[in-house]
């Protein structure tokens, strides 16, 4: 049966991208309607944005526009005065969030649910209205409060981001005192808007299969484990995806030379073409080993242990590339590192998509020590271009890399080196596996055939999401036919 589904996110790209939850919330819905649902996207329109057309009214919230988006599926904006404000969707230039982020997430939250039951007269009803991150965890209990019959969704990409307010924020937007309870959206004295998701949605999802396992540990569940546990029977992990129209390596603009795991040839000319643009052709470049990185610079991302690591790094032949930004102090270090070393070491501060694509395309190896991670992109875009990933194996990295020991190597599973300890020694360890194995050139080149040849497959993941959905649209009937009391008085 072919549904009608609405995702509600504070990304989209194009339209909107800071992050991965980009990708994802573009990948997964066209993934969804490639299957024969009938699918749309909400998120929030601000400054710089494409104007769009002006479909309906919201009285009390804002405007409701649709913009041009995929051939497949329609994406909806919610224009508020507050919105048209914020040049960033999550912080100002300087990364300072937003005094109405409450109030903000709480209008676009609003919107989902007056969509959700066709209160705005566009002849659309939502079957499941599927929820991305805290900035929308008030759908779950607003769609209840309205009783709109739709089924909700509520996948958490990242939980120690929590969108915590203070406890008057409840009052202050008008929602029923009740809400702050622990098993409601209370947390610590603070309303917790993604304790809305967690514990209102019909189903929960996490966007890897590990991850969905560690949140429910007090090691990952960022003081919500209790909550997740009490309703582990409808959680499910399921892994993302890689939209292999934007990543081939065969056809993509980005790169100064194609290639694929079967002819991958021309890989070495990208790699020399890369050595050229980041200053490093000398005589010894060849025979170094170039590791990339490229993401967020901040601990959870474990970029600081790779500058612990770098003396020690250093005195192998290596080069390093890093490309991103994030905390000022972890990019000073970069910088401190780049000077200190010139031609081996070159940071990049800030962030160049062209740039990211040329150094998964041309880096031997790519490092992602990350402390934690729910599922992770980068990792599946390196080995899609034949930069063999070096990781922690937590959350979506233990999912997807399989560590290159001798048994893996044997029998053609391995795709990458694992750290043995999520520490400056854990990487260097696995770097120096890395140097091994790449001296032995027919090995190496197996490991990254092997790598390249995995695939993520969106249309995967969209049949897993189909199951949940169908899943929580039968709890939701069931819901209805026997409502439970609220709040509950479990501590959660």
């Amino acid at each position: 049966m072919a549904l009608r589904i609405l995702f509600v996110a504070a990304e989209y790209r194009p339209l909107l991208k800071v992050g991965g939850l980009a990708d994802v919330i573009e990948a997964l819905p066209d993934a969804l309607a490639g299957l024969g649902h009938e699918v749309r996207v909400l998120l929030p329109r601000i400054r710089g944005m494409p104007r769009g057309r002006r479909i309906a009214r919201l009285p009390g919230i804002g405007t409701l526009r649709e913009a041009i988006a995929a051939p497949r599926l329609k994406a909806w904006m919610l224009d508020t005065p507050a919105l048209g404000r914020r040049s960033g969707i999550y912080g100002d230039a300087d990364g300072a969030a937003y005094a109405d982020d409450a109030a903000c997430f709480a209008d676009l939250c609003r919107a989902a649910v007056a969509l959700a039951d066709d209160a705005c007269g566009l002849r659309w009803r939502a079957d499941v209205v599927h929820c991305h991150e805290w900035q929308t965890g008030l759908v779950p209990p607003l769609l209840q409060l309205a009783r709109v019959p739709a089924a909700s969704v509520f996948t958490i990409h990242n939980l120690a981001q929590r969108g915590l307010f203070p406890a008057e924020t409840a009052g202050a937007l008008g929602l029923p005192a009740w809400l702050m309870h622990p098993d409601a959206m209370e947390f610590w004295g603070h309303f917790a808007f993604i304790k809305g998701g967690l514990q209102f949605a019909d189903r929960l999802t996490a966007v890897s299969p590990r991850y969905a396992g560690e949140i429910l540990t007090p090691a990952f569940g960022e003081g919500l484990d209790g909550a997740l546990r009490t309703r582990a029977d409808r959680l499910s992990g399921i892994l993302n995806g890689l939209d292999e129209t934007l990543w081939n390596p065969r056809t993509d603009p980005l790169l100064q030379a194609h290639f694929s795991a079967r002819a991958p040839q021309a890989r070495r000319h990208g790699r020399a073409a890369l050595l050229r643009e980041l200053g490093m052709c000398d005589a010894d470049a060849e025979a170094c080993v170039l590791l990339g990185h490229v993401g967020r610079l901040v601990p959870q991302k474990g970029i600081d242990l790779v500058l612990d690591a770098l003396p020690a790094l250093l005195q192998r032949p290596l080069r390093l590339v890093v490309l991103g930004r994030g905390e000022a102090a972890i990019e000073a270090r970069l910088r401190a590192a780049a000077l200190a070393h010139p031609g081996r070491v070159v940071a990049r501060i800030g962030f160049d998509d062209a740039l990211a694509h040329r150094i998964y395309a041309g880096a031997d190896a790519f490092l992602m020590p990350s402390r934690f991670e729910p599922c992770g992109l980068s990792q599946l875009s390196a080995m899609r271009y034949g930069a063999v990933p070096i990781v922690n194996p937590v959350g979506g990295l233990a999912d997807t890399v399989v560590d290159a020991t001798p048994r893996h190597l044997d029998d053609g599973s391995a795709t990458g080196f694992a750290m043995r300890s999520a520490d400056a020694a854990g990487l260097l360890d696995a770097v120096d596996r890395a140097l091994a194995l790449r001296a032995d050139a027919g090995a190496w080149s197996r490991l990254v055939r092997q790598a390249m040849e995995r695939r993520f497959s969106w249309h995967d993941s969209a049949h897993r999401y189909v199951e949940v959905y169908e899943s929580a649209c039968a709890a939701r009937g069931e819901a209805y036919r026997h409502p439970p009391p609220m709040p509950l008085r479990r501590r959660g």
